[in-house]
Formats: C-alpha cells, sequence, structure tokens
C-alpha cells in the first residue's frame, strides 16, 4: 500500500507518514516512496488525518488500542485486516471516529488493484470521498456492505493467488507443448491482462469473450471441452467459495472474542 501510494502522487511530500516494527522496512520505503517514519502507532496517528491499519486481523485490537488517545472526532481509520468487523474498529476507535473496512489486494502495487470498501456509521459523505480517492489512484474501487466483504475477499482478496495458480498452469501447458518457459510466461500473463482490459474498458461479459474466440471444431474450442472435463470451472468457484467461508469463520471467531 505504501508503495503504491508513493508511486501514485496523490500525497505531497512528507505527508505520507508510516511505522513498523522492524526499522528497515520502513527506512526502505522511505528511500524508495519518500514515506516519513514515526516512532510509534499513537505518534502517527497523532500527525495523521487519514489512518490506515495494515495489520494482520490479531494485531488490530492492539494497534488502535495504542492509537486510542489520539482518535479524535475528523480522523478517519480504515482497517485492512480481513475478518475484522466494523463492530470491533468502531468499538475500539471510538465512536467519533469515521472508520471504514477495506480489503484490497496485491496489484495495488502496480496500480491495477482491486479495492472493496464498507465504511462504518460514523464515516461521512466526505471522509468516504477522500478514501474513495485514496484508493482510486491505484485501481478499481467499489463499495459494498460488510455482509458482502466475505465474497469480495474470496474473490478479489484471494484472487490474486487462484489466478497466479491459473496463469502458471496454463504457461506449463506451453512449454509441455514446445515452448519456452520465458515465452510462455509471458504470452500467458499477456493474456490474462488484455482479457481483464477486454472485460473492463470493453464492458463485455466473460461469456461474450469466450464466444468471441471460440469456433465450430476449432482449438479453442477442443480446450474448453478439456477444461470442462478436468473440472476447472467447478474448481475456480468452489476455491472463492472456500476462502469467502474461511473469511467469514474469522469474523465470527473475532466477534466471539469481543463478547
Amino acid at each position: 500500500m505504501a508503495r503504491g501510494l508513493g508511486k501514485a502522487g496523490l500525497f505531497s511530500k512528507g505527508s505520507l507518514l508510516g511505522y513498523d516494527p522492524v526499522a528497515e522496512r520502513v527506512r526502505a520505503l522511505e528511500a524508495e516512496v519518500g514515506l516519513v517514519g514515526v516512532e510509534g502507532n499513537r505518534q502517527g496517528a497523532e500527525k495523521a488525518d487519514l489512518i490506515l491499519v495494515v495489520v494482520k486481523p490479531g494485531l488490530v485490537r492492539g494497534v488502535l488500542a495504542e492509537m486510542r488517545p489520539a482518535l479524535v472526532r475528523g480522523k478517519t481509520v480504515v482497517s485492512m485486516a480481513a475478518g475484522v468487523p466494523l463492530a470491533i474498529l468502531e468499538a475500539e476507535a471510538g465512536e467519533e471516529v469515521g472508520v471504514a473496512r477495506l480489503m484490497p489486494n496485491t496489484p495495488a502495487l502496480v496500480g491495477a488493484g482491486a479495492f472493496a470498501v464498507s465504511p462504518g456509521k460514523a464515516l461521512g459523505p466526505q471522509g468516504l470521498a477522500l478514501v474513495k480517492e485514496m484508493l482510486g489512484t491505484m485501481g478499481l474501487v467499489v463499495e459494498v456492505t460488510e455482509e458482502q466483504m466475505d465474497a469480495v475477499t474470496g474473490l478479489s482478496g484471494s484472487g490474486p493467488a487462484f489466478v497466479a495458480v491459473m496463469m502458471e498452469a496454463m504457461a506449463d501447458g506451453a512449454v509441455r507443448s514446445g515452448l519456452p518457459r520465458s515465452a510462455a510466461v509471458s504470452l500467458a500473463a499477456q493474456t490474462f491482462l488484455g482479457t481483464a482490459k477486454m472485460v473492463i474498458e470493453g464492458q463485455v461479459y466473460p461469456a461474450q469473450i469466450k464466444d468471441m474466440v471460440t469456433s465450430p471444431g476449432g482449438t479453442t474450442a477442443a480446450g474448453l471441452e478439456a477444461l470442462e472435463r478436468e473440472g476447472l470451472r467447478g474448481a475456480a468457484m468452489q476455491a472463492v467459495v472456500a476462502a469467502a467461508r474461511r473469511s467469514k469463520e474469522m469474523t465470527e471467531q473475532a466477534l466471539a472474542q469481543k463478547k
């Protein structure tokens, strides 16, 4: 996220602050994107108006507890921890603080991220607009209800790993058919990129692209038959469902601990 925001150029020099217990990580980002390191979570919260909590789910409460004395009206806290519901964020940050739950994904690093944001009760239109503006510099932003966040986690949150596996598998098939590894990976990656651009920019559904490419009795028809025979469609669907189910379990565990 720091690299993505630094490259986007939305923030003026010196206004992107960051803290990490591992000092080397902060120094690397200082050199790479101009991030300014702070001495701790509380100091960062005191200086910043928009606060991104980018930690593992089990650490969210502790981090917010450190920040709590600095969290006052006008501050906005955005959590990227999977499975940590708004109820916990609001309880830990305080009722006057605008909070949002965010699910990013790793392609934000190259300005092609997919972000879903779910606002809390105290986050007004101006605060939400600021969050969306920030995220929009790094990719696509959609607003969802909190109930939909588990599905988002399974799709775009975990999705880069699923896509990478399918990309690798397609490249492996090309290598098996005689193509050099470097060319196979490059062509597979570009194929995914180009197809995605057709869906987003051309406003066509994936099924339409499939029909555009497939001719009767041709190579694509043979390949699609193999995909159906080997169960790719079902496997891809179940991968998203399983990840979404795990996200829901994490949310339920977090709420149980709150009680």
